[in-house]
């Protein structure tokens, strides 16, 4: 039980490290907070720092949950991996180290679903599909917010499918995914107004 507790402590303070925030500073003697959105994900370091930044936050961010659930799993059992893993995004949403403001979840929503395909499914489809659901929203309609809400209810609604509700641990990773999309809908929710205004950014690179 203590183990378990660490563990999801250990999980909340990996997801709260801003590194939007760390590499801005660090190497570009940049506070992202202060330009653009203001949020601390790859996609607005990416609009203030660069593409490669952006790319890099974007990384960093998904992959500080893997590490989270990988060492849950190591340590645990895949029940804790996948709360873990919630918690993580939770941290990163509302990180301690950067006065509970953070990203908005997506980056490492897809840490959880890479996470989920390689601890607990064994198998790439459900990182995938939403990977691909998320390119061809932005293709066609060039909203990075659109795609990520697109994505997320495509895996929750993926999951919920294939997934056996006569396991518990299929039945945590489904309340853990819907809980995940129904974060990222709510942290888009400005988002979702200025598409409906017509006044939402769309990417340039497509």
């Amino acid at each position: 039980m203590v183990t378990n507790i660490i563990i999801l402590i250990c999980g909340y303070l990996l997801g709260s490290i801003p590194f939007a925030l760390v590499i801005g500073k660090l190497f570009y003697h940049t506070d992202v907070r202060q330009y653009g959105s203001g949020n601390l994900g790859g996609t607005n370091a990416g609009r203030v720092l660069g593409k490669k930044v952006g790319a890099a936050v974007i990384l960093l961010d998904g992959l500080k949950v893997v590490l989270a659930m990988g060492i849950a799993s190591i340590f645990s059992n895949e029940a804790i991996a996948i709360w873990t893993g919630l918690v993580c995004v939770i941290g990163h949403c509302w990180p301690i180290f950067a006065k509970f403001k953070g990203g908005k979840g997506v980056a490492s929503t897809y840490g959880f679903l890479l996470a989920s395909s390689i601890f607990i499914f064994h198998s790439a489809t459900n990182f995938l599909i939403p990977l691909a659901m998320f390119f061809i929203v932005l293709y066609i309609f060039k909203f990075v917010s659109l795609a990520s809400i697109t994505a997320v209810i495509t895996s929750s609604l993926f999951i919920t499918g294939t997934s056996s509700i006569m396991n518990v641990e299929s039945c945590f990773i489904i309340i853990a995914s819907w809980c995940l999309t129904l974060l990222v809908i709510n942290r888009h929710a400005g988002n979702i107004e200025k598409i409906k205004k017509g006044t939402e950014n769309t990417v340039s690179w497509l």
